[in-house]
């Protein structure tokens, strides 16, 4: 069965295709077709998983090949997909994480009119993402990668009735493609180098390939990989996004899109092997990345947006251990995968609370929610365990692997690494504070209350996930598991033995949840957001995001405003100019011409005489000359 991989696409982009253009007829059950079809691949990628497991270990990878997609010259692409330990992994974090957040979705948009239409959206998108995870060649990887760039647009801006909606959606769309000029230049380059862009060749030839390729190719990845995963520099959207529908969050920013960069580069994995700049380059990125998402969670009061701020936050622990290289790519991808499980349980979780506070997002007005929404705050407060790294819960068998590997590779970005658990344990206290534990601040007309059975129940799942995730690791199981694609794992000495440091990380966290409890528990929480000029320096920082926006309208939006100013006066005046102003002149020499032209007899012989007297005269002087 496993050349049915293809059927994993299939059926969500027919299910999605369907959906958009069948008619009005079709809303009443249009959710239950599209959730019926992410179910239907999740079914269909537990089962090629298990006769994948039933391989033996050098025999884990199906390449299925379905026809040629482009022959011109020596330019040959074959759209194939390619079915490994890797890929399967990815195959039941979008189908199995994504049928959960379908099944929410019923109960959250269940009041939207176009209901229908954003089923097909969700559909498209797990359609496109699983394009991008199975592909065998970066150009089918780069179909999938545009494929969910264009899902996302059109689901952050699903309430397009919303300026801000709209706005977010453009701007999202916008600065991805900035990074997918880094991919598209790196396929080209793939070609011009290597004579194809399929994905093994590419790797299998990246070792041979000089230092100035290989660091190129690269740095344009990791360009890619920065867009689609919210990294800096190009992590501005990503706090906007969260304009868009909950679900959308949960599904795109948290468990699936936002990790295709940290995908990218571990697919990439002979490239990054084969540059030592390149790889120092992923994780500077993603170290600034974690501690710049770190500050801007601790300062958000916008739940949905401080969750954002934790993602980017998060996806820098991912791309940092990519960057670590056969020392860190299995555990990238593992903290990608509890990541999956507990942060879209938060953002469901968030998606409840909204539902139950009238959609208000600003957590100053929550507060005591915990006896309103029992199952909310009890499967929220598993994520929150995940996430900060409380054994035994995922996140702290998948965080704390990362910090020993950055530990055992660089003392000073093992040290940031540290700092980023604390400052995590900081911020999700400061949150779970703020709506769950500390006193009611809603307004009168707010009536918190339960979210309906189809919502809690995926919250459930996740959580359930979110507490048992780490069993990944046991026996070493999802680094043997990933072995064959991404290399034997690397293990460096520690200065201390492993059994201290974790220790010493569970120490670190445990101070930031003292001092989240020491700052937001000494007096009552404010209802309204204090003014920018009554907070700390560092405050006004992360609640303007760092000022990435700024930065970016600075360097970037202004400059080409001015630019786009210039080349319009210079095409207005100078190109058009030109061309209307010898139009003129002729214009104006034509009028000129025409007013001897009077069609009266005696002027035309009035003309004539004179010009045979000018005539006659010019032959006397030349004669008498």
């Amino acid at each position: 069965m496993l050349d049915l991989q293809w059927l994993l696409i299939a059926i969500p982009l027919a299910s999605g295709a369907l959906l958009l253009v069948w008619g009005k007829e079709s809303d009443r059950f249009g959710h239950l077709i599209g959730t019926a079809a992410s179910a239907a691949s999740f079914i269909l990628g537990v089962i090629l998983f298990a006769q994948l497991m039933g391989r033996d270990a050098e025999d884990r990878s199906q390449t299925t090949d379905l026809f040629t997609w482009i022959d011109a010259g020596r330019f040959h692409v074959d759209m194939v997909f390619v079915y490994d330990q890797l890929s399967a992994l990815f195959v039941l974090l979008i189908t199995g994480v994504g049928t959960l957040i379908h099944v929410y979705s019923i109960g959250y948009m269940a009041h939207d009119e176009r209901r229908r239409r954003f089923f097909a959206y969700l559909n498209i998108f797990i359609a496109a993402m699983l394009t991008l995870v199975l592909a065998g060649d970066y150009l089918v990887l780069f179909l999938g990668w545009e494929g969910v760039g264009l899902a996302s647009y059109l689901l952050i801006g699903f309430w397009q009735h919303k300026p801000s909606a709209a706005a977010a959606a453009k701007k999202a769309f916008v600065v991805n493609r900035v990074g997918d000029i880094g991919m598209a230049l790196a396929i080209m380059l793939m070609f011009a180098q290597f004579g194809t862009s399929a994905i093994g060749a590419v790797n299998a030839a990246a070792p041979g390939a000089t230092d100035t390729v290989t660091t190129a190719l690269g740095l344009l990845l990791l360009l890619g990989a920065c867009g689609k995963s919210a990294q800096v520099p190009l992590q501005s959207w990503l706090l906007d996004a969260m304009e868009g529908p909950t679900p959308v969050s949960a599904l795109i920013h948290a468990a699936t899109m936002v990790t295709a960069g940290v995908y990218l580069v571990v697919r990439s994995n002979a490239i990054f092997d084969a540059s030592e700049v390149a790889r120092t380059a992923v994780i500077v990125v993603g170290l600034v990345t974690l501690l710049a998402g770190a500050w801007i969670g601790c300062a958000k009061d916008d739940i949905k947006k401080a969750l954002a701020g934790s993602t980017m936050s998060q996806i820098g622990y991912m791309m940092l251990a990519a960057g670590l290289g056969p020392a860190g790519y299995a555990f990238a991808i593992f903290h990608l995968i509890t990541h999956g499980f507990f942060k879209a349980n938060m953002f469901l979780g968030a998606g409840s609370v909204m539902h139950g506070m009238d959609d208000d997002v600003d957590m100053r007005h929550y507060g005591g929610l915990r006896h309103m929404m029992p199952i909310t705050f009890a499967t929220f407060a598993l994520g929150y365990l995940a996430i900060i790294g409380v054994p035994p819960f995922a996140g702290f068998w998948s965080k704390d692997k990362i910090i020993e590997a950055a530990f055992g590779q660089n003392l000073w970005v093992g040290l940031g690494a540290l700092l980023g658990a604390g400052v995590t344990a900081f911020y999700m206290t400061r949150l779970m504070i703020m709506t769950f534990l500390s006193h009611k601040r809603w307004r009168e007309d707010v009536h918190p209350h339960e979210s309906p059975r189809v919502m809690t129940w995926p919250l459930i799942a996740l959580a359930a996930l979110s507490a048992v995730g780490g069993v990944l690791l046991l026996g070493d199981w999802i680094v043997d598991w990933l072995e064959p694609v991404v290399g034997e794992a690397e293990h460096h000495e520690l200065a201390v033995p492993a059994i201290v440091l974790t220790l010493i990380i569970t120490a670190v966290v445990a101070l930031g949840v003292l001092g989240a409890v020491f700052f937001y528990s000494r007096e009552p929480i404010a209802a309204e957001t204090p003014a920018d000029s009554s907070v700390s320096v560092f405050a006004r920082a992360g609640r303007h995001e760092l000022y990435g926006n700024e930065i970016n309208e600075a360097l970037v939006v202004r400059p080409t405003r001015y630019l786009t100013r210039l080349l319009v006066w210079f095409d207005g005046k100078g190109v058009d100019g030109f061309v209307t102003g010898i139009a003129d002149r002729l214009g104006d020499t034509s009028q000129f011409l025409r007013k001897p032209q009077t069609g009266h007899v005696r002027s035309y012989a009035l003309t004539m005489f004179g010009g045979a007297a000018i005539v006659v005269l010019c032959l006397l002087a030349v004669n008498l000359a």
